[in-house]
């Protein structure tokens, strides 16, 4: 059998060593995903979670790689951003960080905006003479569609 390590109750090693823990924060600060970095190292991306849940200096190294690494990216972006001929850099920003307001949709999308105002404009019972309780069958309870 081979002589590995014991984990810390004496159990079974731990999947993610010291190697593999640097080695998957390299990765997220240079911008991989959480499931690129764990396959890279051989494991599942469950491990990285449940190990960052029992381990919080390992989950607090996780959120300021991944979080170093977005905001390069976004100052990077930025910096393109500010040279006329880059405006898409600008453009795909906006649609990201408020895709409400910018980013494409298809036609019979509807946002949350629109459907509010259709909303305000649903005939209730009284206004159309109908009975409340008809309308219920014929059309559901309008003020569900806002939760």
């Amino acid at each position: 059998m081979l002589d590995q390590p014991a984990g810390p109750n004496g159990g079974r090693p731990p999947v993610l060593d010291e190697t593999k823990r640097r080695t998957i924060i390299a990765l997220l600060a240079n911008g991989s995903s959480r499931r690129m970095a764990a396959g890279y190292v051989g494991c599942a991306p469950s491990t990285l979670t449940r190990t960052a849940a029992r381990d919080p200096e390992f989950a607090a190294q996780l959120a300021r790689a991944e979080g170093n690494a977005e905001t390069e990216a976004l100052s990077f972006l930025r910096q393109a951003a500010r040279k006329e001929r880059y405006w898409r850099a600008a453009a795909w920003l906006l649609e990201r960080k408020n895709p409400d307001d910018f980013a494409p949709r298809k036609p019979d999308v509807l946002t949350e905006e629109q459907l509010r105002r259709i909303i305000a404009r649903w005939p209730t019972g009284s206004s159309t003479g109908w009975p409340r309780k008809s309308m219920s069958r014929c059309y559901g309870d309008s003020t569900s569609l806002l939760c």
